[in-house]
């Protein structure tokens, strides 16, 4: 069951992935990247794979060390686990710079590739991104109107 919930992981990340990436400017895309529940799946494969292993992954994410960490990793659950956690994570981090650049004018040409490097090294895309936002313009947000005084 552990190999079939790792394989499960991206199947079921990928068609969000694949919505900001090849389909940015579709409407239904926005609808459906704006929840954050779209991690939802993920979350929830990460939870079957975490739950019964609580006994062996908690002592070694209260006091971690590296042989610990790497021993809970060299397991067929600890390593499903992780990858669940990075996809899940991934895709979060995703959803927000996409959302986000879709706010600051930010082409989806130039997204693309960035969201390509989050889906495969995660951190090194939210750097990339953070570059991008930088160099943006800041979204408008709209102001609420002046209070009027009786008087």
């Amino acid at each position: 069951m552990t190999a079939a919930l790792f394989t499960l992981t991206f199947a079921v990340a990928a068609p969000f992935w694949a919505l900001m990436i090849l389909l940015p400017r579709w409407v239904w895309t926005a609808r459906i990247v704006q929840s954050p529940l779209i991690v939802l799946p993920t979350l929830v494969i990460y939870a079957i794979l975490i739950i019964p292993a609580l006994g062996d992954a908690l002592p070694v994410v209260l006091s971690p060390a590296l042989d610990g960490v790497r021993e809970l990793l060299g397991t067929a659950t600890g390593a499903a686990a992780a990858w669940a956690h990075m996809v899940a994570f991934d895709l979060f981090v995703g959803r927000w710079a996409w959302l986000d650049s879709r706010d600051r004018g930010v082409p989806a040409l130039a997204m693309a590739p960035v969201l390509v490097l989050m889906i495969l090294l995660g951190p090194l895309g939210l750097a990339a991104y953070l570059t991008i936002r930088t160099r943006s313009a800041r979204p408008t947000v709209a102001r609420a109107p002046e209070p009027q005084h009786l008087g």
